[in-house]
């Protein structure tokens, strides 16, 4: 039995740090913000499968929503935003049958939308359908491991992936609860860093960071802050398997969230304003249909 539970152990780990940066490397850094660039499609393959492999989905439909996390950042368009409820910020929005109507990747992903194994995994925008197709492969791989290696290894893997599968439907709640982390950088959203969640999630629990520059390769900016999928960059880097890393200093990152704050009050205001306008003239337009049907009403009588 204990032989059994060390086999367990000591294959679950290094499974559950490559599919944990399946999703922070290939899912996240790589496609959704294109941080760096690969050298081959290999590369990229190899971390994307990582992440499909953990139960992740389509890497299109992933990009796509977290695209639109970024572009609609705590507001009611953002797909999982903890302030419009927290069981659909954790799960309820992966229950969609298709995508919401601000979201579309002929738009949010035209990078992605061509690549033929990416499409073939998309099943044509049906959601369902392509979460259907995640767990079967995903099922059937860990069948295979069962019936080559044994019980052991399947179950490990099993576990790794549906223990990495949580990283991201955690963070997306935990790091948008200010009361639960701390802000590096200033900012009108939600978005904090977490010192377990990143532990756990390979550096992405530093979400306050990663707000404040969503196209850098390194989220952990602080000494303190560790970011293991920074250093395999890094270390990929060195290897010539990366060509092209975007990674700001802190006090780039300080100057431009200042610059960008204000910019972002103007924004806020002035869409506060256009919306207001835009029911006053609603309002005014109701206001005359009424004037205007009222005689008629009068006369008919």
């Amino acid at each position: 039995m204990l032989h059994q539970s060390l086999e367990f152990i000591a294959i679950f780990i290094p499974l559950y740090i490559y599919h944990a940066m399946g999703i922070t490397i290939g899912y996240h850094r790589l496609l959704s913000h294109r941080s760096f660039s690969v050298t081959s499609k290999a590369v990229e393959y190899f971390w994307v499968l990582a992440g499909f492999t953990a139960f992740e989905g389509s890497p299109i439909w992933w990009s796509a929503m977290h695209r639109a996390h970024h572009h609609w950042v705590d507001t009611p368009l953002d797909p999982h935003s903890p302030r419009y409820g927290w069981f659909h910020s954790y799960f309820g929005w992966l229950l969609d049958k298709e995508y919401p109507k601000h979201i579309d990747p002929a738009i949010q992903c035209k990078d992605l939308i061509n690549d033929p194994i990416y499409k073939f995994l998309e099943q044509g925008g049906k959601l369902q359908r392509g979460h259907a197709l995640n767990f079967a492969i995903n099922l059937s791989l860990r069948a295979v491991i069962w019936a080559v290696f044994g019980p052991i290894p399947a179950l490990a893997s099993l576990a790794a992936g549906l223990a990495v599968l949580q990283i991201p439907l955690m963070l997306n709640f935990t790091c948008h609860l200010p009361f639960l982390g701390y802000k590096n950088y200033q900012s009108i959203d939600d978005a904090v860093n977490v010192w377990w969640v990143g532990l756990l999630a390979m550096g992405e629990g530093w979400h306050n960071n990663h707000h404040a520059a969503p196209g850098s390769a390194r989220t952990g900016t602080r000494m303190w802050e560790f970011d293991l999928s920074w250093y395999t960059i890094c270390l990929m880097k060195k290897l010539n398997l990366v060509d092209r890393i975007n990674a700001p200093k802190h006090e780039e990152l300080v100057a431009k969230t200042s610059r960008r704050i204000a910019k972002e009050q103007i924004d806020k205001t002035t869409r506060e304003l256009e919306i207001e306008i835009a029911a006053r003239e609603a309002m005014n337009s109701v206001s005359k249909i009424k004037s205007q049907l009222v005689p008629e009403t009068v006369n008919a009588r």
